[in-house]
Parts: C-alpha cells; structure tokens; sequence
C-alpha cells in the first residue's frame, strides 16, 4: 500500500512539475501571437516596445548578478555590431541602479537596455526564472523564445534572425 501511494504521489509531482514548467520551455503557447506591448522606463532609458514595430526585436530578460545572463553577455554585444538592423533590447530586473549602471559601463554594454526593477516585463511574459529571450518579428509577433544562456552569434541564430 505504502508503495502504490508513494507511486502515485510520484506520478502526481511529475504531472505538476509538467504542467507548471510548461511555460519554461522554447515553445510557449503565446509564440505565433502579436508581442506584449510595454512601456518601461528606470530614470535614464525608456523603452517602447510598440515603436519598435518594423524591426527585429530580441528581448532579453536578465540582471547583473545571473551567472548564465553574464555568459551569454558578450555574444549579445556581438551580435549587436554584427547585425545593426536586429534591436537588441534587455530588460534587467536589478534592484541597485548604481549598481547597474556602473555594470552596464564596466562592461561596454552598447545596446539598449533598461532596468525594470518591479519586473513588470517579466510578469507579461511569464518569465520566472532568467536568462529567457524572445524574438519579435517586424510585425510585431512573436517568434521564438529561448530558455538559459544562448551563444547569439553562433550562425544558427544569425541565419535564424537574417529570415525575419
């Protein structure tokens, strides 16, 4: 008995676990959809994502302290020099301002990034857990998203991006 009960409370575990990760993998149900449009703005930068419309948009969900946002830091800005029409746009969830902005500056961080410490963006998207980055076409929909850190300039993703 203690073995059937401890199968099913197994099985049942398993089936949350399923049901709440769902949203955590590359293929959301939202993809294929128009963007959550936002508006964003920490002091310094603002972002609207509705301006962007007719462009390319990658955006990038991360903060200073994720080792895996850290990881795949330098390929962004790469990408960034290396494809000039795909926006680049990163929504950090950093409390500290200073902090981040001494970051963004250590780091030669040139492509537009702002600080949403109420993580308001990530909420409209349901992001719980960064790095995660969507890809938005040029109409505005959303195409594709990708969980932990990526290497943006792997010729995968540039080919990927060059299609939209």
């Amino acid at each position: 008995m203690r073995r059937l009960a401890l199968a099913m409370l197994t099985v049942l575990a398993l089936s949350v676990l399923g049901t709440v990760g769902c949203e955590r993998g590359d293929h959301p149900s939202n993809i294929g959809k128009p963007a959550a449009q936002f508006v964003v703005s920490d002091g310094v930068q603002t972002v609207d994502l509705s301006k962007l419309r007719g462009k390319v948009v990658v955006l990038n969900l991360w903060a200073t302290w994720c080792a895996p946002c850290l990881e795949e830091l330098p390929s962004l800005i790469r990408l960034h020099h290396d494809m000039p029409d795909v926006d680049i746009v990163a929504v950090s969830i950093d409390q500290d301002d200073q902090v981040y902005r001494k970051f963004l500056t250590q780091r030669g961080i040139d492509f537009t990034t702002v600080r949403d410490e109420s993580q308001r963006v990530n909420a409209l998207y349901g992001t719980v857990q960064i790095p995660e980055t969507y890809v938005i076409d040029r109409q505005g929909v959303l195409r594709r998203k990708f969980v932990s850190a990526q290497n943006w300039t792997s010729p995968e993703i540039e080919k990927y991006l060059s299609h939209l």
